[in-house]
C-alpha cells in the first residue's frame, strides 16, 4: 500500500508497513522475552505498526496469564516508556494459539486464526512467521506450515523469518535452506542477523561512501590490517544448553564478525539495492581465505576459573551442565585474508570470547605509517599508527587517532583522539536493532538481511578451522577478566602486531 499524497523520494516521514500480521512462535522463550516482543511494543508506541496489525502467538504452555507475561517483558525490556493507553492496544492486538508444535492441529487451529484475523481485522493476507525456537524445532516448524498449507497464499504475502545458527556447518546450513526454501519462495526468507540492524553498522556504509575523506585511502596501500573484535565481560550464564558444543566461532564469528568484515571490505555498490548489496557482500566472502597456514592463523580457548571484578567466578568446564572433557571454545580468533587487488597484504584479525576484561564490539582500521617522515625520530616516538576505530557496541560511534605536536618550545608528535558520539551529536531516538529488522520484514525490504550464499561462504570458512581444531587434544585457556589466551597475542606478535586493548 502506498500514499497517493506522497512523493516516493520524500524521506521526512518514516515507514509504516501495511496491513498484516505476524505469528510468534516461541513467544514464552526468552528472545520473545527479551528482545521480540519489547522492540513490538516499541515500535507500536512511535506509530509504526499498522491500524490493523496482529500478533498471535504459538506456545505449548503459558506458566503465567500472558497479559502478566507481556507487561513484564514490556516494563523490563523496551526503550520506551511504559504507557498503558499504548499497552492496552497493544494487548488488544494479541492473541495466543495453544498447541505442540509437532501437531497438525496446533496449525489447523492457526490457519482458523488467520483466516479470522484476514476477515475481521483486515490483514489481506500478509503474515509473516518468526521462528523464535530452538534450531532442532526448525524443520518441525517449517514442515507443519508447509503440510497445512499457511505459507500458501492467493492474496496478499507469506514470510518467515529464521533466527541464528543457520545449521552448525556447511552441510547443515545446506540442509536447513533446502528444507526452508521448500515451503517458502527464497525472496520471501529473512535470516536475521541482529548485528546488522545496529545503527553503527549501518553508519559503516555511510562513513565509507558518504565521505571522500576514506574511500580513497580504504585499500592495501594505505592500511596496515584490519582488527574485528565482539567481547563480553560474562559467562555463559544459564545457557549451558545451548552454548556447550556450539562456542564461540560459531555462535559468533560465522555470523556477526564475518558479516562485519564483509561489510568493511566490499566494493562501493551500485547501487543500495538488496542485490547489489548483497552481491558485493557475497564478493569478499567468496573472496576469504586464511592468511598463512590454517595452524597458525586459528586460536581457540576456554577460560578458566579466578577473579575477575572483584568477583571468584568458575571455570568453562565447572559450570553448571557442561562436560568435564568438553572443548567447546569460549575464545575464538582468526587471521583471515580477502584475496582481492585492493586487499592484498592485508590481514583481518577477528576475535570473540567471554569473560573478557570488558564488553565491546569494534572495528578497528589500522593505518600504515608514512613512507617518510622529515623527523628525527625522537620527535615522533610517542606517536603510532593512524587508527580509526568504529565503536558498535557500547558508546557507539567513531573515534580517530592522529599525531599533533605538543605544546612547548620543543617539537615532539603525540596521539590524539577526536571523537563522535551517537548520543552526544543526535537528539534523535535509536531503534533497538530488532526493531528496525522487525520492520523491515513487515516492510518486504531485505537489504540487512544475509542471503543463503553469504551463510554457505561463511561456513566454508569455519569448517576449515574446526577440521584444524578437531586434531587438536588440548584446548588452551586463558583467566577471566583478561583478554584472552597468549597464543592469540603470539599470533599477532609474528606478525609485529598487537590487538587493540579496548
Amino acid at each position: 500500500m502506498t500514499n497517493p499524497l506522497r512523493h516516493p523520494e520524500d524521506r521526512r516521514l518514516p515507514k509504516i508497513a501495511g496491513p498484516c500480521s505476524l505469528v510468534l512462535f516461541g513467544i514464552t522463550g526468552d528472545l520473545s522475552d527479551r528482545k521480540i516482543l519489547p522492540a513490538l511494543y516499541d515500535l507500536a508506541s512511535h506509530g509504526l505498526l499498522p491500524p490493523s496489525f496482529a500478533i498471535t502467538g504459538v506456545a505449548r504452555r503459558l506458566k503465567v496469564p500472558l497479559e502478566e507475561m507481556v507487561e513484564e517483558s514490556i516494563r523490563t525490556f523496551a526503550q520506551t516508556k511504559f504507557d498503558q493507553r499504548v499497552f492496552d492496544q497493544f494487548m488488544g492486538s494479541l492473541s495466543v494459539v495453544m498447541g505442540q508444535y509437532d501437531e497438525a492441529k496446533t496449525f489447523q487451529d492457526l490457519g482458523d486464526k488467520l483466516d479470522e484475523l484476514d476477515q475481521q481485522q483486515g490483514t489481506g493476507g500478509n503474515h509473516a512467521f518468526y521462528l523464535a525456537v530452538p534450531p532442532d524445532l526448525f524443520p518441525t516448524v517449517l514442515t507443519q506450515l508447509g503440510e497445512a498449507g499457511l505459507s500458501e497464499h492467493l492474496e496478499g504475502w507469506r514470510r518467515v523469518v529464521i533466527e541464528k545458527p543457520f545449521g552448525h556447518d556447511l552441510e547443515s546450513s545446506q540442509e536447513l535452506n533446502d528444507l526452508v526454501t521448500e515451503v517458502f519462495a527464497p525472496e520471501d526468507v529473512f535470516r536475521i542477523d541482529h548485528y546488522l540492524g545496529k545503527e553503527t553498522v549501518q553508519n559503516l556504509l555511510s562513513l565509507r561512501f558518504s565521505n571522500e575523506l576514506y574511500e580513497p585511502l580504504w585499500n592495501s596501500d594505505h592500511i596496515d590490517h584490519v582488527q574485528i573484535t565482539m567481547a563480553e565481560n560474562i559467562g555463559i550464564g544459564s545457557r549451558a544448553g545451548y552454548y556447550d558444543g556450539v562456542g564461540s566461532a560459531k555462535d559468533v564469528i560465522q555470523n556477526h564478525l564475518l558479516q562485519l568484515l564483509a561489510l568493511t571490505a566490499m566494493e562501493e555498490p551500485v547501487s543500495f539495492s538488496p542485490h547489489d548489496l548483497r552481491q558485493e557482500k557475497e564478493k569478499v566472502l567468496s573472496a576469504l581465505d586464511f592468511f598463512g597456514p590454517v595452524d597458525q592463523s586459528a586460536i581457540r580457548a576456554q577460560y578458566s576459573e579466578g577473579w575477575q571484578g572483584g568477583k571468584f567466578v568458575k571455570a568453562y568446564l565447572d559450570e553448571e551442565n557442561i562436560p568435564a572433557d568438553s572443548v567447546t571454545d569460549t575464545y575464538a580468533a582468526l587471521r583471515l585474508a580477502v584475496r582481492t587487488r585492493r586487499w592484498q597484504g592485508v590481514p583481518f584479525y577477528v576475535r570473540t570470547g567471554k569473560r573478557l576484561a570488558r564488553r565491546v564490539t569494534e572495528i578497528t582500521i589500522v593505518f600504515k605509517r608514512p613512507n617518510f617522515l622529515p623527523f628525527e625520530q625522537r620527535v615522533t616516538a610517542g606517536q603510532s599508527n593512524n587508527t580509526l576505530v568504529i565503536r558498535i557496541q557500547p558508546d557507539e560511534g567513531v573515534t580517530f587517532r592522529f599525531g599533533v605536536k605538543v605544546p612547548g618550545a620543543s617539537f615532539n608528535v603525540r596521539d590524539v583522539t577526536m571523537d563522535f558520539s551517537y548520543g552526544h551529536a543526535f537528539t534523535e531516538y535509536t531503534p533497538e536493532a530488532y526493531e528496525r529488522l522487525i520492520l523491515d520484514v513487515l516492510l518486504g525490504e531485505p537489504p540487512l538481511f544475509p542471503q543463503q550464499k553469504e551463510v554457505e561462504e561463511s561456513w566454508k570458512i569455519l569448517d576449515r578451522a574446526f577440521e584444524y581444531w578437531d586434531t587438536l587434544d588440548t584446548i588452551d585457556t586463558y583467566p577471566p577478566g583478561s583478554w584472552g589466551p597468549l597464543s592469540s597475542d603470539h599470533m599477532l606478535a609474528r606478525d609485529g602486531r598487537a590487538w587493540r586493548r579496548a
